[in-house]
């Protein structure tokens, strides 16, 4: 099928026509790429050199987007695996990369950020003014003793602010640590401790929908006690509140810029020299410090960002609406963007905050060209409905992204027709916090996609499904693993390279990655990832996805979002649970339950139908869109609820832990 023919410019936000059209596309199979398309960035000559000579295609390329105070003389070391390295003789500064060579080409007054406030505010930053508050911000740190190695934490919502701290760490070889503007401060004190952080560059106040939540504060009744935190750095956030500081430890942002010398030349570092650590938020084990340094990993984000989206950093305007908080935000928000010399859109608020359309309003008003964004956030879209988007002209996107887990296929055909109008290609990029950039993705306008398959490797990278015994799969389901290095791969857990081992390396040797999630591989070679490995259900012995339930249950016309997770079960070991957002004024009655059960045996098998449906009016998610299934697992099993602290809206777990009491259980 070449090309959809589906215009939103007739009528889709009409309920009836929408699900009809969504109906008649389930059927199709492979979206082949549009001829009204037109690719930028040819690719054929990348795959082929990749294919052909993996170290020499990853060499070239390092040559060509990155610019080097001493040019490499070696690619890729790999004789102590898994503690492999990538250009190691060779010099740069990541902070160079993403600004000066831009400014000093003539494009400082191009946009790097079009920054818009929750209520409205508005700010343009441009490459000349982001480099100048992180030449002064690397200046202040410096000042606050801060030397390259030294790590620096970042605790700071979606403002401009945030992109400084981070540049300015890589400018002077600080270690930058960044987290999530939702975890509860104990989360902050935490990372902070076990990184021995030296500054913290915090905000005196955080907005979320109207209300701000006193930040300083909360931090200083967690972290006031560390011993290696020497000065707390405090942003005056947008309707700041004014903060209490402390005489000699705490300085604010602007008058440490404003006392600071305005001229820092880059630092010019090693290849190899750690750039950040970001913790991930185990839910068994303490966070995992995952290490990135800086030129793989810089050179993973800029080719990605480039290939992947086909960037023209002269006409594309380019929106990832993730958070700094997480990798995503790292790589697709402000490493790639800016390597690249693209203007994007940073946005401080949430999706629906002041209305539904607010994203679809930013897009029209900044002619957004590339918007990328998490599946759970499209089915959060499709419950509020295609009225909202339809209020807007979205005509100027001309490719739509996904990042995060996998998409179900009905959310791809909303996200294709109501928000892309059938022309735009989707790019569903598969990869993790511990590769630093996407390594399975389709490419814009090349690669014929699959709704809910991730479709291809990216040039240069070796997926691979392997058995539980190690046997190649071929075609069929497996465990997903990665056969050789690639750049952006983390190198190791900060301070802990036995768990790093341990963690990635030890089931199939040292030169095997696992990457942790099972996958299928098909006849077409496309791969699909199926949910992680840990995210398995065993009904009577029978292993089920709980992401391949959940797409079966979302594929209903009811359903507008659903979770699935696991109860312990006498008879069958473990029992399906569904936690499920109906569409629309869709109630949930006996006869409904019975319909999804059914749709679900339909799709799957009798296996697969849920135990027990829970209807909600809202699943419990973090700031950034993440669904927590553990909680939804210790309300199932009864148990007592884990840390809320992190959840955008904290009452709808009593709302769910309520309605689970009353829920029928279907033997």
């Amino acid at each position: 099928m070449t090309d959809t023919g589906v215009s939103v410019s007739t009528g889709l936000e009409n309920v009836a026509d929408l699900e009809a059209t969504l109906e008649s596309l389930l059927s199709v199979e492979r979206f082949d790429p549009s001829a009204a398309f037109t690719r930028r960035l040819p690719m054929d000559a990348d795959r082929a050199a990749a294919e052909a000579d993996p170290n020499a295609f990853w060499a070239r390329k390092a040559e060509e987007l990155l610019t080097w105070h001493t040019p490499f003389t070696q690619v890729l070391d790999d004789s102590n695996p898994p503690f492999y390295t990538w250009f190691a003789d060779g010099m740069l500064n990541l902070s160079e990369n993403c600004l000066d060579r831009h400014v000093a080409a003539g494009r400082g007054e191009r946009v790097a950020f079009h920054w818009h406030g929750e209520e409205g505010e508005r700010r343009t930053v441009t490459y000349a003014d982001l480099l100048a508050d992180t030449q002064r911000l690397a200046n202040g740190l410096r000042s606050l003793g801060v030397r390259a190695g030294d790590v620096v934490g970042i605790f700071l919502p979606m403002i401009p602010e945030v992109a400084v701290a981070m540049l300015a760490c890589a400018r002077i070889g600080a270690v930058h640590n960044v987290v999530f503007g939702g975890f509860a401060p104990s989360a902050v004190r935490e990372r902070m401790e076990v990184s021995d952080a030296k500054v913290l560059i915090t905000v005196d106040g955080a907005r979320r929908k109207g209300r701000t939540a006193p930040v300083k504060a909360a931090v200083d009744a967690e972290l006031g006690d560390l011993p290696a935190l020497g000065h707390i750095v405090v942003v005056s956030g947008p309707g700041g509140t004014g903060a209490p500081m402390t005489a000699g430890r705490d300085v604010w942002y602007h008058e440490l810029l404003a006392t600071a010398a305005p001229d820092c030349p880059p630092e010019p570092l090693s290849a190899e020299h750690p750039l950040f650590i970001l913790y991930s938020s185990g839910s068994t084990a303490k966070p995992k410090g995952i290490l990135h340094t800086t030129a793989g990993y810089l050179l993973g984000a800029t080719y990605t960002h480039r290939a992947v989206f086909d960037i023209d950093p002269d006409t594309d305007v380019y929106w990832c609406s993730a958070d700094v908080g997480w990798i995503t935000g790292h790589s697709y928000i402000v490493y790639g963007p800016l390597s690249n010399g693209v203007t994007s859109v940073m946005y401080e608020g949430a999706p629906d905050y002041p209305d539904y359309d607010i994203w679809w309003r930013l897009i029209e008003e900044y002619k957004v060209t590339v918007f990328y964004t998490a599946p759970t956030a499209i089915r959060t879209c499709i419950k509020w409905g295609a009225r909202y988007p339809g209020r807007h002209d979205l005509s100027s996107l001309r490719v739509l992204g996904t990042v995060g887990e996998p998409i179900n296929p009905k959310a791809w055909l909303w996200y294709h027709v109501v928000i892309g109008g059938g022309r735009c290609p989707i790019v569903d990029t598969w990869w993790q916090t511990e590769t630093g950039s996407a390594l399975i993705s389709p490419l814009a306008g090349v690669t014929s996609t699959k709704p809910g398959s991730a479709t291809l490797p990216l040039p240069g990278i070796s997926p691979a499904l392997l058995s539980e015994d190690g046997e190649p799969v071929t075609e069929g389901t497996g465990i997903l693993v990665i056969t050789k290095p690639w750049p952006s791969m983390l190198r190791t857990l900060y301070k802990d390279d036995e768990r790093f081992v341990k963690t990635y390396f030890s089931r199939f040797g040292p030169s095997t990655y696992v990457v942790g999630d099972a996958a299928r591989l098909d006849a077409d070679g496309y791969f699909w990832i199926i949910g992680r490995i840990d995210d398995v259900i065993n009904v009577s012995g029978h292993r089920l996805s709980t992401a391949e339930v959940e797409s079966a249950i979302v594929a209903h016309e009811a359903v507008a979002e659903a979770a699935v997770v696991a109860q312990y079960d006498e008879q069958t070991g473990q029992a399906i649970v569904a936690f499920v957002t109906l569409a629309g004024d869709r109630s949930g009655d006996e006869a409904t339950e019975a319909e999804l059960r059914e749709h679900v045996a339909r799709r799957i098998g009798k296996l697969a139908r849920p135990r027990r449906i829970i209807w909600a009016d809202d699943l419990p998610k973090t700031r950034s869109g993440k669904i927590m299934r553990r909680l939804l697992r210790d309300i199932a099993e009864g148990r007592e609820l884990g840390d809320v602290t992190t959840l955008r809206d904290p009452a709808v777990m009593a709302a769910l832990t309520a309605k689970v009491g009353t829920a029928r259980d279907n033997e």
